[in-house]
């Protein structure tokens, strides 16, 4: 017998993932190949793209049951019902045409087909228009069974299309739609590989923004962690989660809300970063221009944060950030923009309103002194009006100066000369705004020190964090938490 901890590490070992990527139709004939793969298409949008791969490939009497595209929103609506929000490129959409078709499906089918493992396509997508007010996005989805006359399962995610032409990004989703039926066939057991194939012939192409994974067959896959991989696979700059773990999507989430975001490392999360979501969050409502009930908090973890300097990301460290601020109450936003302006231009596309940005002084600072270091010779306005533009301001957090009795905040932040008109500029216009009544005896606590100690077991690291955060760190054996012991058979 022997002794295990019960918290998996960095896995050292890991590889990426390499697949040899069969072309659109040498998957979708190999899909109608298989006597037991039968199911039915509903492309709402951009055509009926996805069905006519596998009518194409040969042998689509073996897969298809039916194929279906309701175009005219009263027909659509007369079989799928009524969207209340009257937006059709939409989740909810996406879902009833799954439950509908897979219903009649097996309801229909059942008996006559006892061997079949069933499976829905939908899809509900919005090309790029004429006049390009429409940039091109989203909703696909399979429900499927992975044994015959076994319970069902789901896989829908969120795209948006890059091509610049209507007909390719038509191409494009016929492309991802083969690509998500071969997946949820052939990869149903390694979701990293999954993920990957999804972009098989699609490189540049469109980004995968929001993905997920439910039913029995995957209950053991934790959501959270397909947003992290997306963000690191490159298929997106952001993927988001909300506090029960489910993923979500921008275009559900934060259409026409005021958004705060905060950034931190959140490792682990301390009295430092409560004081700093509660105090910008509460500042936030009481703007004029932000109605309160339309005001929403997102806590921005970047992939750079997570690598902190290593290679290899840590999925269980990432895994134990998020469980820490989903206990919390928190939407979590993983993203690859490290540079502000990255993700501003993100959430601008989802029309967000009063986008606000928050970030400890030193942070600010730094962001300063490297748009001046790299522009001293060139345009500085440029290189300010490219951090600070109208689209958001930013709240900022003050720390200590070194004589550990003053605060050093967005008002008394020393500037390069050259700088301080502009600068002075932001302030006077609320561009740049100080977050009102900080806790300034929190400011001694840096989450680099409550780590180590919790890591060796240290003594009165529970008075660093909310007292809820310490509860889930000792339940849960976060973050090297002293590891549970577990007896196992070598």
């Amino acid at each position: 017998m022997g002794w295990r901890c019960c918290r998996r590490t960095k896995n050292i070992e890991k590889q990426m993932i390499h697949h040899a990527s069969l072309e659109p139709e040498q998957k979708a004939l190999e899909i109608n190949l298989d006597p037991k793969i039968y199911g039915t298409f509903a492309e709402i949008g951009a055509g009926q793209e996805v069905a006519r791969y596998f009518f194409q490939a040969g042998a689509a009497a073996g897969t298809i049951a039916k194929t279906m595209s309701a175009y005219d929103k009263i027909y659509s609506d007369q079989i799928y019902g009524p969207e209340p929000s009257n937006r059709y490129v939409c989740e909810s959409r996406l879902y009833k045409m799954l439950d509908h078709e897979y219903d009649l499906m097996v309801e229909r089918l059942v008996e006559d087909r006892p061997d079949n493992t069933f499976f829905v396509f939908a899809d509900t997508v919005a090309a790029i228009n004429f006049t390009r007010t429409i940039k091109g996005d989203g909703w696909l989805g399979v429900r499927f069974q992975t044994e015959a006359q076994g319970p069902s399962n789901d896989l829908v995610i969120h795209v948006k299309m890059l091509d610049g032409d209507n007909r390719l990004q038509q191409q494009a989703v016929g492309i991802l739609g083969v690509n998500l039926i071969y997946a949820v066939f052939r990869y149903q057991k390694n979701h990293e590989e999954l993920l990957l194939s999804l972009m098989d012939n699609l490189g540049g192409r469109v980004q995968i923004d929001m993905v997920r994974l439910t039913g029995p067959k995957f209950k053991h896959i934790d959501n959270r962690l397909l947003s992290l991989k997306l963000v690191e696979f490159n298929m997106t700059d952001v993927a988001m989660f909300g506090p029960d773990g489910k993923n979500l999507h921008a275009s559900e989430l934060l259409y026409k809300k005021s958004v705060l975001v905060v950034r931190g490392s959140f490792r682990p999360v301390t009295l430092v970063n409560e004081d700093m979501l509660k105090a910008s969050f509460e500042q936030f409502k009481q703007e004029s221009h932000v109605n309160p009930a339309k005001a929403i908090m997102l806590s921005e973890i970047t992939l750079d944060n997570l690598r902190g300097g290593e290679e290899e990301l840590d999925d269980q460290d990432f895994l134990d950030r998020a469980e820490l601020l989903c206990a919390m109450g928190q939407t979590v936003m993983v993203t690859n923009c490290e540079q502000h302006h990255r993700l501003i231009k993100y959430l601008a596309d989802y029309r967000t309103q009063n986008l606000t940005m928050v970030v400890g002084v030193k942070i600010l600072q730094n962001m300063i002194y490297e748009k001046y270091n790299q522009n001293i010779n060139g345009s500085l306005l440029s290189a300010f009006g490219e951090l600070f533009n109208a689209q958001a301001n930013f709240y900022v957090y003050p720390v200590l100066q070194d004589d550990e009795k003053h605060l050093l905040n967005a008002q008394n932040l020393p500037i390069p000369e050259p700088m301080k008109f502009l600068y002075r500029y932001l302030l006077d216009n609320k561009q740049i705004i100080d977050i009102k009544d900080p806790h300034p005896e929190f400011l001694h606590i840096y989450s680099k020190h409550v780590l180590d100690m919790i890591q060796s077991d240290e003594q009165g690291w529970e008075k660093y964090v909310p007292e809820k955060v310490a509860s889930v760190i000792k339940e849960k054996f976060l973050f090297g938490y002293p590891c549970q012991r577990l007896e196992f058979a070598y």
